[in-house]
């Protein structure tokens, strides 16, 4: 049975992320994770490290990369964080491997958690339809073309699928992230592949 005090423990945690990512949707969401226990991991598009931002265009940390995406399997994860920036979740949807990860995550019943502008890599696998999410606003018509029901909430939970519109919600994101991590699988994460 998992510590109350760090629900995670035992689990892994990937966050899929390139350059551009939002310094602070990285690095509060793996700060959350790991205070619970988890096992956090850096995916992303190539080996060395990335550059994240500060709202787009302010150059803040760089961060080590621990596995480039097709070099890792989401069988060996428990659960997904996808944070935003424009320009990181825009550059993510364009890399087959990166949708293909994001997919399996669904396929194998794990939870998902998406904020900002990382909902768009759930647009482009296709993710959404069906589903009720929340994001940064100017992804509404995008979410809503794909099949998704948007809402304007600072975090919105569908079935192991946990979304927030901007770092302001980053408090009600963290904790659910948690939350739905530390319940596992969830059965209806596989009805949106």
């Amino acid at each position: 049975m998992a510590d109350t005090q760090q629900p995670l423990t035992g689990k892994r945690v990937a966050i899929l992320a390139t350059d551009g990512v939002e310094e602070i949707e990285y690095t509060q969401s793996r700060s959350a994770a790991e205070q619970a226990g988890a096992e956090v991991h850096l995916i992303s598009l190539k080996p060395g490290e990335i550059q994240a931002m500060n709202q787009d265009i302010s150059p803040a940390g760089k961060h080590p990369v621990d596995r480039t995406v097709d070099q890792a399997d989401a069988s060996e994860y428990d659960g997904l964080v996808l944070p935003g920036g424009t320009v990181n979740p825009d550059r993510l949807r364009m890399n087959p491997d990166a949708m293909a990860f994001v997919t399996a995550f669904f396929a194998q019943e794990k939870p998902v958690a998406a904020i900002c502008h990382g909902p768009w890599s759930l647009v482009e696998t296709g993710m959404v339809k069906g589903r009720t999410v929340t994001s940064f606003p100017s992804l509404r018509t995008d979410i809503r073309n794909a099949g998704g029901n948007w809402v304007d909430q600072p975090v919105q939970v569908d079935n192991g699928l946990v979304t927030s519109r901007k770092p302001d919600d980053l408090p009600a994101f963290c904790d659910k992230l948690v939350e739905e991590f530390a319940e596992g699988r969830h059965a209806g994460q596989l009805a949106s592949v």
